[in-house]
């Protein structure tokens, strides 16, 4: 039987098999041996050894579409990258990181604000603009108050997605309306540092129906960028590329060349300085790692 691993806890995997359930599933010894670890996500051969108590043995892990480090996981079609629109205040340096890392990988991203209901209108449009003219889908919904939700579901059906954003954002609360079984620990938001509780500890798959899957991960507040260099990091701002090759010098990394079309570009008000400041913060940053 062929299936996807849905969750991996202490050496045991779940594996869903359409129309035919979950069966619980140990990896054979010849992956320890070669050093193979399968992933959540993963499309996997199983031998049945116990049809009744639904048990078997993985025998081989199919070739993977992709796989993300953090999370830990396999062949995902897309991202939803989930922030609040207000408390805690999104981060947008962290969103950009998100987005950047989710592009490394080949995904398409969908950004879904929620708390739609405790947040401002002007907020709302202010981060429409930044991010729309980046050429990304921009959602607004509230969980509490089942705004937006039919749009999430579009979106995500037929597909394999990755949940992903900060804790305290309205994750687990969206993942328990889109699947009411998977009875997810909500956490409050602490009120003295406005940061959400870890409140998921692992990641899991959840099958939503119609070919439908969505991960939640593990809650987290930083992101570190790997395997890329400081100068290609502008290959990564979409908003750019209309004016690349335009500059005065090649290679321009628009920040201090002059008769830089980006830098005028941003005077003109055609990208927005808040993505350009989160530019100039990645860029320095990545420098800064590349002398260690």
């Amino acid at each position: 039987m062929k299936g996807k691993i849905i969750k991996g806890i202490a050496g045991f995997y779940y594996i869903h098999v359409e129309n035919h359930g979950i069966y619980e599933c140990k990896a054979k010894g010849g992956f320890r041996n070669k050093k193979i670890k399968p992933y959540v996500g993963d499309l996997v051969e199983i031998d049945i050894i116990d049809e009744a108590h639904k048990k078997g043995n993985i025998v081989s892990i199919l070739p993977r579409l992709n796989a993300l480090i953090r999370p830990t996981v396999a062949n995902v079609d897309q991202a939803m990258i989930i922030f609040a629109l207000t408390s805690p205040e999104p981060n947008l340096g962290l969103l950009d990181r998100f987005l950047i890392t989710m592009q490394l990988q080949g995904l398409k991203t969908t950004i879904c604000f929620n708390k739609l209901d405790i947040g401002s209108d002007a907020a709302a449009k202010k981060l429409s603009r930044i991010y729309e003219n980046c050429g990304y889908e921009v959602l607004f919904i509230s969980v509490a108050e089942g705004v937006g939700l039919e749009k999430v579901k579009k979106r995500l059906k037929g597909k394999t997605t990755v949940l992903a954003g900060p804790s305290g954002v309205g994750k687990s609360s969206l993942m328990n309306y889109l699947n009411p079984d998977a009875e997810m620990e909500t956490g409050a938001v602490s009120e003295k540092i406005q940061r959400g509780r870890h409140t998921t500890r692992h990641s899991e798959i959840f099958y939503l129906g119609d070919g439908t899957y969505l991960m939640d991960t593990p809650g987290f507040t930083s992101l570190y960028l790997q395997d890329i260099e400081p100068e290609q990091l502008k290959d990564y701002f979409a908003e750019f590329e209309p004016y690349e090759g335009k500059c005065r010098f090649n290679g321009c990394v628009h920040i201090h060349e002059p008769d830089c079309a980006v830098k005028e570009a941003l005077a003109q008000g055609k990208i927005h300085n808040v993505r350009y400041e989160s530019y100039i913060g990645l860029y320095e940053e990545l420098k800064a790692q590349k002398k260690y």
